[in-house]
């Protein structure tokens, strides 16, 4: 026999509960973002090098170094994509939006980037995202900000917090970058390695670096902020006085900076205060008003976000499986036959039940053990006398109380709870 095929080291396989738990957080983001006018898009997880290259920036560290890149038969270079807005503007252009239309969509699904693996971080790692395509006013990231902020509430999660801050525009940036250059010249010596390459390629991650020797030596840097030009204040301004009547609470950072080329104006971290260690980000994104112009179209504004699946799975509270509402014992080949069309009619009906229905010739006291080990609520018991006087025995597990119902009745007042007009399954229901 061969050895057994291994994993590959950075992926993973999502089983329950941890798949129960992204299906929830996919539910809750679909149900909140429908509410402020998103609509979802589906996306290819390849994409041309280029789309990045281009999009993301050829200093940043994921086209450098993060990115999964082949040639394929034609010699083609091709990207696994790392991120989700580059594809989102790819998609919005090649549809015909090419005079500023405006948008609101939303896409999940898998993202690939070859770093090192670590707690809620993976080489295969899930996001949702959302883009506003064509919206160029304070009013909409407010909006996105808030609509996240829903989101989280909606899943409860907790010990999370909200940070703000602006990188301004092209026209106020080049009198930061010059003095941010300046001053970190003056540090080169205390900064790794990667921040030495970025002072040429993209000095504003230095701020962002999580090596403890480089957030020493940039904790007096200059901040963006004391450089944005009126424009940009007003806007942020407008942010936050919006984010404030929406009741979201934030904090201002001026360390926020974001690793990707296209961020223009407001960004925005959902930072987990424990559960993730260093690398903490739940969710960020922000506006990149150059990136359609940067891809080919119009200039085109635009805000988004994204968040991680598996580090909000690590935070939501476990809930594990969904219990079974009931578990059918039957006992013997009529009552057999009558727990199979129950089984059917109940799970038509919209209920989540379970049953041995290779039974037949199971006993009552291995039915009920296997009732228990899937922790079903209650049992609904169908021996011959059952069958005789057209009625179920139901007992609750955790109190063993039992009552007999009318089967016809039992069905009736089910479809009447979950709101189901019509059903057959061999019951004669009038």
């Amino acid at each position: 026999m061969s050895d057994r095929i291994k994993l590959i080291k950075g992926f993973q396989d999502v089983l329950p509960p941890q798949s129960l738990a992204f299906a929830r957080i996919e539910q809750a983001a679909q149900e909140v973002f429908a509410t402020y006018g998103f609509q979802e898009v589906r996306l290819p997880v390849l994409e041309h090098t280029e789309l990045f290259a281009r999009g993301i920036g050829l200093g940043t560290d994921i086209v450098e170094k993060e990115m999964y890149t082949f040639l394929d038969r034609k010699g083609r270079s091709l990207t696994l994509r790392p991120e989700g807005t580059a594809g989102a503007v790819r998609a919005y252009l090649e549809a015909g939006f090419g005079k500023g239309e405006a948008v609101k969509w939303f896409y999940s699904g898998p993202m690939f980037r070859y770093e090192r693996p670590q707690k809620g971080r993976y080489r295969q790692f899930y996001q949702i995202g959302a883009e506003a395509i064509g919206y160029p006013g304070p009013g909409t990231d407010a909006e996105i900000i808030a609509m996240l902020d829903r989101f989280f509430q909606r899943l409860q999660v907790p010990g999370i917090r909200l940070e703000l801050n602006s990188l301004g525009c092209p026209g106020c940036r080049p009198a930061y970058r010059e003095v941010l250059l300046k001053f970190l010249d003056s540090k080169k010596a205390a900064l790794c390695e990667d921040c030495n390459r970025r002072l040429n390629t993209n000095p504003l991650r230095v701020l962002d670096c999580k090596v403890e020797g480089c957030k020493q030596a940039v904790a007096e840097a200059p901040a963006v902020f004391d450089f944005l030009d009126d424009e940009c204040q007003r806007h942020f301004a407008g942010v936050t006085k919006d984010l404030d009547i929406y009741g979201v609470s934030y904090t201002v950072n001026p360390r926020i900076v974001r690793g990707l080329d296209y961020y223009t104006r407001t960004v925005f971290e959902y930072i987990a205060t424990d559960g993730l260690g260093s690398q903490n980000a739940v969710a960020a994104g922000g506006r990149y008003d150059g990136l359609i112009e940067e891809l080919g179209g119009p200039p085109t504004p635009g805000i988004g976000f994204a968040l991680g699946v598996e580090r909000v799975a690590l935070l939501i509270e476990e809930k594990g499986e969904e219990k079974p509402e009931y578990y059918i014992v039957a006992l013997g080949a009529g009552a057999c036959e009558e727990g199979i069309r129950l089984l059917g009619a109940l799970r038509f009906i919209g209920l989540k039940v379970e049953m041995l229905t290779d039974g037949l010739d199971r006993s009552m006291k291995s039915q009920m053990k296997a009732a228990s080990k899937s922790r079903a609520k209650e049992v609904i018991i169908i021996g011959s006398e059952e069958l005789t006087q057209g009625q179920y025995t139901i007992k609750t597990l955790e109190s063993g109380e039992q009552n007999t119902v009318n089967k016809i009745d039992f069905i009736k007042q089910k479809m009447i709870a979950f709101h189901v007009n019509n059903i057959d399954f061999g019951f004669k229901i009038s």
